[in-house]
């Protein structure tokens, strides 16, 4: 079975390696990055800060629209293409499919992450006067990227197994949009004083994935918290990290489920 689906992995990581529109956001995104530089010098005494914001800033915007607008096309190519029908005349499992693809799309992420980091490390040392230091606390923040990367990734690969690429985008463009106000939708439904209404808005709020649990850590922002060189809590990561293997499980169990009732005769 691992073997299986680590070959699927590798084969997806070949394909969205060679896909243009990978290479068009990672583009963007160093220049983004790389013209914060000019922005950093308007600023007095703030330049790291404002070079480090903005490239975080970057990574995690550009890093969503990869998963997004990759991560929707993986089944459907499949179908649209017809080679699902020869994977599944071999011994490899539905389940397998979704998961290999999954996996080969967050190692994608990955590497696709690390090139981007490794642009505002430059841009940082080309500005210098950042302490030595600051370059390790940017790993927490890029780290809390990387983790609602692979929780978009889920996502998009669920709406993937019954939707078409056009309304995939838009129902996982929506989802993270909206998970970035979850407690605003609580506090809503609490101002509201009716019943239904918090009822509603609770079940919302557990319901939508909250990706403003990868922008806070011990009630600080992230971003925030690397501009200011400050280390993150141990135990918040770590409760971060289950939220997002837990909810990406579910997810991509649901889109199992659903991917093996499909009939593609």
């Amino acid at each position: 079975m691992m073997q299986r689906i680590v070959a699927i992995a590798g084969n997806t990581f070949r394909e969205t390696v060679r896909d243009k529109i990978l290479y068009n956001l990672i583009l963007f995104a160093l220049i983004m990055i790389f013209s914060s530089l000019a922005l950093g010098q308007l600023t007095l005494g703030n330049e790291n800060k404002v070079i480090l914001n903005l490239g975080l800033a970057a990574i995690s915007v550009f890093g969503t629209m990869i998963a997004i607008f990759i991560g929707t096309g993986l089944v459907y190519k499949e179908i649209e293409k017809r080679t699902v029908y020869a994977l599944l005349a071999k011994p490899v499992r539905r389940s397998e499919l979704i998961i290999g693809k999954y996996f080969g799309l967050v190692f994608t992420l990955l590497v696709n992450l690390l090139i981007m980091t490794a642009g505002l490390v430059l841009a940082l040392l080309y500005a210098g006067g950042a302490e030595p230091l600051s370059y390790v606390r940017i790993l927490p923040a890029v780290f809390m990227i990387f983790l609602s990367l692979c929780l978009v990734t889920a996502l998009a690969l669920f709406f993937s197994t019954f939707s078409t690429p056009v309304l995939s985008v838009l129902f996982t463009l929506f989802l993270w949009i909206i998970g970035h106000f979850g407690n605003d939708l609580k506090n809503f439904g609490e101002l509201t004083k009716s019943a239904p209404a918090e009822w509603l808005c609770r079940f919302l709020y557990y319901a939508i994935p909250n990706f403003s649990n990868f922008q806070m850590l011990d009630g600080r922002y992230v971003l925030q918290a690397a501009g200011y060189s400050q280390a993150a809590n141990p135990l918040a990561v770590a409760g971060v990290v289950f939220y997002c293997v837990v909810y990406a499980v579910l997810v991509l169990s649901l889109g199992v489920v659903i991917f093996r009732r499909r009939d593609f005769k």
